[in-house]
């Protein structure tokens, strides 16, 4: 069975907006990543396993706000207390997840078919992110992550880099093309070329 992307039918390459007479690098660069590995974790209240013996792909889970664990091709995002979400280019990493997290302790929850994943990338990027969402993007550094809302749009916004700024937006899949409009439509004074 092949999957269909969430933004197959909106997302178009080119350059778009006010990006006439300027160098290729001052654009904003805006992607739809696909074929990542997304699962959820969560640990239940009555659990007494300790989250230091966790070991995922080298990374240990981390209860502290804005946290990212990450490697080159893993990353856990810290969603709320005892709760994270597993992005990875490794599709594998799902079966030694599902051997290591007991049913007793921990809620696994595969979401991999169910988000759409857009790429922000350019000097412009938190000045994008600041025109529909009220989180303080000043305070907001690499390998943090956040949730919150973009134009109503509930998201989770995983800062991979600084210098580019690059952000990766997961968001439902049946908000991603109303996502992407949002942040496309916020990017057209920059200028944003579509990979």
């Amino acid at each position: 069975m092949k999957s269909i992307s969430a933004l197959a039918k909106v997302h178009l390459t080119g350059q778009f907006g006010d990006y006439e007479d300027k160098n290729e690098n001052e654009l904003l660069k805006i992607s739809e990543i696909k074929n990542l590995l997304i699962v959820q974790i969560f640990q239940y209240k009555n659990s007494t396993v300790s989250i230091e013996s966790i070991n995922i792909n080298g990374l240990k889970l981390k209860d502290e706000s804005l946290n990212v664990s990450n490697n080159n091709e893993t990353r856990i995002l810290w969603n709320g207390p005892r709760n994270w979400l597993l992005v990875s280019s490794n599709k594998e990493l799902l079966r030694d997840i599902s051997q290591s997290f007991k049913e007793t302790d921990f809620a696994v929850t595969d979401l991999s078919h169910s988000r759409a994943i857009i790429e922000l990338e350019g000097q412009y990027t938190k000045e994008v992110l600041k025109k529909g969402c009220p989180f303080n993007f000043n305070i907001l550094k690499k390998n943090n992550s956040i949730n919150s809302t973009y134009n109503g749009i509930t998201l989770t916004i995983d800062m991979l880099n600084e210098n580019p700024d690059t952000v990766r937006l997961f968001v439902l899949r049946s908000f991603g093309e109303s996502l992407y409009h949002s942040i496309t439509d916020a990017s057209l004074e920059y200028g944003y070329k579509s990979l």
